[in-house]
């Protein structure tokens, strides 16, 4: 009992057998673990730039009334870029099936 009670308080001198394989383990458990375990996946960026426009995620504009799409857009894509852009305007994508907004496409001034 007195072993598992020093293992659980790290108690063991640094340099010493027992301490090297606690720290082993933990890097271990660190770098061999996957990713699913804990369903940690690479997030998408929320304001993506395509050809003739940007693509926002209905979460970044969620809750914005319909005349101030235009600045918040603006906004949006100006941080995200670093730029001046002016968005001319912003269409909501809906999914054909659910009527369910899936994100904006937001045009710029040519």
């Amino acid at each position: 009992m007195r072993s598992i009670g020093r293992f659980l308080f790290w108690d063991y001198p640094r340099a010493s057998w027992q301490y090297d394989v606690m720290v082993g383990l933990i890097l271990m458990f660190i770098f061999l673990m996957p990713r699913d375990v804990f369903r940690d996946q690479p997030k998408a960026a929320a304001v993506v730039m395509l050809r003739g426009g940007f693509w926002i995620e209905p979460q970044v504009l969620a809750g914005v009334p319909d005349n101030q799409l235009l600045s918040k857009a603006s906004a949006v894509v100006n941080a995200r870029y670093k730029t001046r852009t002016t968005i001319s305007s912003v269409e909501p994508v809906y999914d054909e099936a659910e009527q369910e907004i899936k994100g904006y496409m937001a045009f710029t001034k040519p």
